[in-house]
């Protein structure tokens, strides 16, 4: 199946059935009072955010959602049914938009609802107008139209951890690794052509969410290679595990290499670039000694929080799962304390 994170819809929520004009019409009464009944409710179009999702696929493949219409009321008061409502399972982090790109709604929990197209209301039966004065109204309303458009929808997959690098630096092996992720594994690049989760275990039973992001390569903001398309799911990440391969297997140095992935992140805008970010080297199993320290003391000019692990044999995995558990940790306490201090 295609991984489908952008999303195009018609949608269009069910008209209103129309009231209805009768009189009652009953044996030794002949000339019974008004007894239409009122018109169904139009059908409403709703998402509902699930973790059994994970793609767009189904509404990439449906490309509309066109609610039932409201039926129309009959005589002796009764009155239509009302149409019958789609609701949507989308994946969690789905993001809605109008057409012109205004953002309607960020289902970012489980069970967040998001009501996309309002149904018209029935109209009402000649009954519902009777009044002293007016004993037998001849007339009744029409349905009102249901709501529709075109929204746009965006999946920003939902994860604490961010995990990148270039091709072949060892993402999918580190996954594999730390969580109960299965990601397809090989000696070629792009052996990940699509986001992956994966859930970490800590020792006291809580964890966090990794994600995998397609390896970038030189001009990928522009919309070279994939992960430009993929850049986004790590938008709501609370720290960037930034990988490199210390053998610098495909010829790129270790500064080669950062500085790459660094002209990516700054390329595509603020948001990634000031997100806390932990440099690791990885394959520290195939490293002299020499070369271990000549990598770490170049790593270590970026100023930033430095590990060296090995994915294959998991030196120095368990040493950096504490440290990306406890950023987690931290920003989840900031996000919880923020709006008590007014923090938007």
């Amino acid at each position: 199946m295609r991984f489908i994170d952008e999303v195009k819809i018609e949608v269009r929520a069910g008209n209103g059935g129309s009231g209805c004009t009768s009189f009652r019409r009953e044996k030794y009464i002949p000339k019974g009072g008004p007894d239409g009944g009122d018109g169904g409710r139009g059908g409403h179009v709703k998402f509902i955010a699930s973790g059994t999702k994970n793609t767009l696929q189904e509404l990439y493949l449906r490309k509309r959602l066109i609610a039932k219409n409201g039926q129309s009321g009959m005589g002796s008061d009764c009155h239509g049914k009302n149409g019958e409502d789609i609701i949507m399972e989308v994946p969690i982090g789905t993001m809605v938009r109008d057409e012109d790109g205004n953002l309607l709604a960020d289902l970012s929990e489980e069970g967040a609802f998001y009501l996309l197209a309002r149904g018209g209301e029935g109209g009402m039966g000649n009954a519902r107008f009777a009044t002293s004065t007016n004993r037998a109204p001849r007339y009744s309303q029409s349905g009102i139209e249901g709501e529709q458009g075109i929204r746009q929808l965006e999946l920003k997959l939902m994860a604490d951890v961010g995990l990148l690098g270039l091709p072949n630096a060892g993402k999918s092996t580190l996954l594999a690794r730390i969580s109960n992720a299965r990601p397809k594994i090989a000696d070629y690049p792009f052996t990940t052509i699509k986001p992956k989760l994966g859930q970490v275990f800590m020792d006291d039973g809580d964890g966090f969410v990794v994600a995998d992001i397609p390896g970038l390569i030189e001009g990928a903001h522009e919309g070279r290679g994939l992960g430009i398309r993929f850049l986004r799911h790590i938008e709501r990440t609370a720290v960037l595990l930034h990988l490199v391969d210390a053998c610098c297997t495909d010829g790129k140095s270790v500064a080669d290499q950062i500085n790459e992935i660094e002209a990516e992140l700054k390329g595509y805008g603020d948001t990634l670039w000031n997100k806390p970010r932990l440099l690791v080297l990885n394959k520290s199993d195939a490293l002299l000694d020499d070369e271990r320290e000549e990598a770490l003391a170049v790593a270590r000019e970026k100023d930033l929080p430095v590990f060296i692990v090995s994915a294959v044999s998991g030196e120095g995995v368990k040493m950096l799962l504490h440290k990306v558990y406890d950023r987690v940790l931290q920003m989840r306490k900031q996000a919880t304390q923020a709006p008590v201090e007014g923090i938007s």
